[in-house]
């Protein structure tokens, strides 16, 4: 069966403190860095509004009340956001399911993505996947000339996932960390805390013979995980603004 965006409830996981640049950061967590007028992670819902998607949650933990602050505050038009914090760590599927079972939700999917980083593509390309290879779970991977930054993905010549691998150099398929998931598979899934979707909760899947798919695509991508890749975040927004649904006077203070 099909999925279409309006069915889906996204999932933004903004719960890391961001060790690397917290010093530029401070009393802020790392999805909540100023950028082109608005926080980081807005600027993900803003994509994720311009995909279709009309329902978000967004997981937090490190200094959680700011990120809840700003979205009260902040109305984005055509979409619901709403803030679920963890009070410990539980990991990238833990943070997940603790959003998702505590929101009340019961889509039809779920999709999954990080607050820290943008990957500008049509997400359309997973449900494409999806429906296709009639599978539970499609991972975006992301074609990069250097992957020694990032942990990649192992796929046979079907598109199937055999693994998660390591970083290494040189031309790969990273792992871009948004994840189209199928309700139903979720009860497959570890009870067990912390959880990792990249550790655990995927490979049991696999190991219960559940199919994990990828979609491969090269897009603009930028994760604020450095000094470095920080300091380019203004110019990667308003060079790819067509990729964000603005709207009419959506903050105070910004036109």
């Amino acid at each position: 069966m099909a999925l279409s965006f309006d069915q889906v409830t996204a999932v933004v996981l903004a719960g890391g403190v961001g060790t690397r640049i917290r010093h530029l950061l401070p009393n802020l967590p790392k999805p909540m860095a100023p950028v082109a007028g608005r926080p980081f992670v807005e600027w993900g819902v803003r994509f994720l509004a311009a995909q279709g998607v009309r329902d978000v949650l967004i997981s937090t933990g490190y200094l959680a009340e700011t990120i809840e602050t700003h979205f009260r505050n902040t109305q984005i038009e055509s979409v619901s956001v709403r803030c679920f914090p963890e009070t410990t760590p539980l990991g990238t599927a833990g943070g997940f399911l603790n959003a998702a079972r505590q929101s009340g939700s019961n889509p039809a999917g779920w999709l999954v993505l990080n607050g820290d980083s943008l990957i500008l593509t049509e997400l359309s390309v997973m449900t494409d996947t999806l429906e296709s290879a009639d599978a539970g779970v499609c991972v975006l991977g992301l074609d990069v000339p250097d992957a020694s930054r990032y942990g990649t993905l192992e796929i046979d010549g079907t598109g199937a996932l055999i693994r998660f691998s390591e970083k290494k150099p040189g031309t790969a398929t990273i792992n871009a960390g948004i994840y189209l998931i199928r309700s139903s598979v979720l009860p497959n899934f570890p009870e067990k805390w912390p959880l990792s979707f990249e550790q655990e909760a995927f490979p049991s899947l696999l190991e219960r013979g559940g199919s994990v798919r990828v979609a491969r695509v090269e897009a603009p991508f930028l994760d604020i995980g450095t000094e470095a890749s920080l300091k380019q975040a203004e110019d990667f927004v308003l060079q790819n603004q067509d990729h964000f649904y603005i709207g009419q006077a959506a903050v105070a203070g910004h036109p």
